[in-house]
């Protein structure tokens, strides 16, 4: 049985399940408390493979029916980066759970088996680097990815607390969450777009591209779905320009949404 260590904050009157990216674990979003902690209840899970997580998922579904089975009778979901394609995964497997959905620089994965297959080596080799050179050495690596370049400009303290929390995971644990839950182990979600009936706040970074074209071609798909590509900004917006962020997701929440369907009348 997989568990899914979890942290709380908030007292608002939404109840919102977050989850974090590779390396991130339940205290990710604790910055965000005071901007939107009298909008929603908090609940920020820790993904198998993560600090204190102790769970060994066999496959990428085994973690998406775990979170599903954590969401209440109707949650809002939001997934940063390999949180955002396991929200997408939730929502498309547990619509009914899901009120809204925030994906933050995320994807619906590969759609062709042979670029999958490429993406699954890719993986595995990362996952052997992080076994062979320790958790501090793939961390310097991961942190200058070109990626990462707007969260290299936060300040120091900020970067050093983040450097701090990353250092504290396992090195077997980061390697089963690549091996787990990497974009080689995702399943193709592109067909699931047209289906998923949820209100969808799709975000990104203008100077992440790929990211960026990603969020386009999904808006295209989902039935109802916003967009905002933040100026200047880079794969991380909830890190980088925290204020923004938190505007941007309160703004979607607090709209007024109605699930009826809508009826023409002709006179």
């Amino acid at each position: 049985m997989i568990t899914l260590p979890h942290r709380t904050w908030g007292t608002g009157p939404l109840s919102a399940v977050f989850l974090h990216g590779f390396t991130g674990s339940r205290f990710s979003f604790d910055h965000l408390e005071p901007l939107l902690g009298e909008t929603l209840t908090a609940r920020c899970v820790e993904l198998p493979g993560h600090h204190e997580s102790t769970s060994m998922p066999a496959n990428f579904d085994e973690v998406v029916d775990a979170i599903g089975g954590a969401l209440g009778t109707k949650s809002v979901l939001i997934g940063y980066s390999q949180g955002a394609r396991l929200a997408l995964a939730v929502a498309a497997k547990f619509p009914q759970k899901v009120e809204r959905l925030v994906l933050e620089s995320g994807s619906p994965g590969l759609r062709r088996r042979h670029d999958r297959s490429v993406r699954r080596r890719s993986d595995e080799a990362l996952a052997s680097l992080i076994e062979t050179s320790g958790v501090e050495a793939f961390i310097g690596y991961w942190e200058n990815l070109p990626l990462f370049s707007g969260i290299r400009a936060l300040p120091t303290a900020v970067q050093e607390r983040l450097r701090a929390r990353r250092v504290a995971h396992s090195a077997s644990g980061l390697a089963m969450a690549l091996r787990v839950m990497g974009q080689g182990a995702q399943p193709d979600l592109w067909p699931a777009l047209p289906t998923l009936r949820i209100p969808t706040l799709v975000l990104s970074g203008a100077l992440d591209a790929k990211y960026t074209r990603l969020a386009r071609r999904m808006v295209d798909e989902l039935p109802l779905a916003w967009r905002m590509s933040f100026r200047g900004v880079g794969h991380a917006p909830h890190l980088e320009i925290a204020e923004a962020y938190a505007s941007e997701v309160r703004s979607f929440l607090l709209a007024p949404w109605t699930h009826e369907p809508v009826v023409e009348v002709t006179r």
